[in-house]
């Protein structure tokens, strides 16, 4: 049922001439969904309070709660056509009152980490772009039929909702920049393995991806280990995962992500996080754990370049700097980047490999095959590594599905499994990894000190046939010739 809504909400949006993309669906699809998951939370606190005993205030006004504006309903509990605003009148309540009003929250709220402040700072960024009121009455009765309240429906709403971010990344360069493939992000945590307590972190949230994944990673190890604790619940659901995003419907769609993956009020701060001065970064800020697939081939201003020691407009590189900085002593990270961060000779690459190298032991990099990602041209590795002890030996894997990557073959979980088993395996036991045609390993004292190169150059792979001389190629076709002529003698001898 859920998915067909979704499906009928796009058809709506694809006939109003407000909306022209995939980014557009998915944006207007979200503020929708965030106020009618809002009003079910409402529902559910008022049923909580109610069995105390108790009253419960409600966060919106009366005039801007769902079933007063959206769906003001009969006493048989369907929509009540005479007091439902529709068409224009509906377009001029949502434009010049609905959407004023809950931007204002942003003012009002006690602290970020509130629902309140994520429905201010949701309501600042997005404008209402459905033009034609009509459209607008549809699909928030398709909306109203969705629920929220069993784990089960949340589920299936976010699994729906991550084909939709999927379906946006594929739709062109832009949409492509928040979807990371989630079998990839989910081998990165399963090496990572972050533990209840660790602060997670992901300084470059996207659709928050790896934030729902690793929620999902920790939710279930959780339950499998008897740890469901209130306690322990409680610290997931509110201190175990930060993030910042600069862009506003990223920062949006990473909301709305998380709400529909369980968490009710995320930690994501809309921001230039490089905007941050690396020097500024205290014990109090850093993280046990970072995940992140930072944007790569941006070009920042000088003056966003002065927050960090080493100076490039490579963006990508400067959020490798700020994750280091921003990893508590024996912190871990896994981090996705274009391979040439490897191999890039200019001063400020080598510079970056040197401080990643000293600081941390960089101890595995994936190396992934051209198409991983959808719409893109790039190459990228995953970066493994952990703060504190300097690198002394780098286990490299080249991963290679045996099909060539892309839309009808997108990477998926089995292509990963070998890696994880492998790198878990040996990490478990602390040794280094094992020496296979896909993997290898490199002690950083054999590489050279001037340019440090880190590029993968696999030793293992196996040597093709070389290719044989003319003269060797006329005599096989001689001797074959020779063969044939003595089979058809003997053929004919025998007739």
């Amino acid at each position: 049922m859920f998915e067909q809504t979704f499906k009928n909400i796009d058809d709506i949006l694809w006939k109003d001439s407000g909306a022209d993309s995939e980014l557009d669906y998915i944006g207007q699809t979200s503020w929708i969904l965030f106020l009618r998951y809002l009003d079910e939370l409402e529902q559910e606190k008022t049923d909580e309070a109610a069995l105390k005993g108790e009253a419960y205030q409600f966060i919106l006004d009366e005039e801007f709660q769902w079933n007063n504006w959206a769906m003001p309903k009969g006493a048989d509990g369907k929509l009540d056509h005479h007091d439902a605003m529709t068409g224009p009148d509906l377009v001029t309540f949502v434009d010049g009152k609905l959407f004023p009003y809950l931007a204002g929250f942003k003012q009002k709220a006690e602290s970020a980490q509130t629902i309140e402040y994520k429905i201010g700072e949701i309501f600042s960024e997005l404008k209402n772009k459905i033009q034609s009121g009509y459209n607008l009455r549809e699909i928030l009765e398709y909306a109203d039929a969705l629920q929220f309240r069993s784990s089960k429906e949340k589920h299936e709403l976010s699994h729906l909702y991550e084909t939709k971010i999927k379906n946006m990344g594929n739709a062109g360069r832009n949409g492509g920049q928040y979807y990371t493939p989630r079998p990839l992000i989910r081998a990165m945590i399963q090496v990572i393995d972050p533990q209840i307590g660790e602060k997670i972190y992901d300084g470059a949230a996207g659709s928050c991806g790896f934030l729902c994944e690793a929620y999902e990673y920790m939710y279930e190890r959780m339950h499998q280990q008897n740890q469901a604790t209130t306690d322990n619940l409680k610290t997931l659901q509110e201190n175990t995962f930060y993030g910042k995003e600069k862009k506003n419907l990223a920062y949006v769609i990473g909301i709305m992500n998380m709400i529909l993956h369980g968490i009710e009020a995320p930690n994501i701060i809309h921001t230039n996080t490089l905007g941050e001065n690396i020097r500024d970064i205290q014990e109090k800020d850093r993280f046990h754990v970072i995940l992140a697939n930072p944007p790569f081939g941006g070009k920042e201003r000088k003056e966003v370049q002065q927050n960090f020691d080493i100076k490039t407009g490579e963006t990508a590189f400067l959020f490798m700097q700020h994750f280091i900085k921003s990893l508590k002593a024996g912190g871990r990270a896994a981090i996705v980047i274009k391979n040439t961060v490897l191999s890039n000779t200019d001063n400020a690459s080598i510079a970056l490999r040197k401080l990643l190298l000293e600081s941390c032991n960089l101890h595995t990099i994936l190396d992934m095959p051209q198409g991983t990602f959808q719409g893109a041209g790039v190459k990228t590795v995953v970066l493994f590594f952990q703060k504190g002890e300097p690198t002394k030996n780098i286990w490299y894997y080249q991963l290679n599905p045996g099909r060539n990557m892309g839309k009808t073959n997108p990477l998926n979980d089995k292509d990963m499994e070998a890696f994880v088993t492998s790198r878990t395996l040996s990490l478990s036991k602390g040794v280094v990894g094992e020496e296979t045609e896909q993997s290898w390993n490199v002690k950083v004292a054999d590489i050279g000190e001037t340019t440090i190169d880190l590029s993968v150059k696999n030793p293992n792979t196996p040597e093709e046939a070389p290719l044989r001389s003319p003269e060797e190629i006329l005599k096989e076709m001689q001797k074959l010739d020779e063969e044939t002529q003595s089979i058809l003698k003997t053929i004919k001898g025998l007739l």
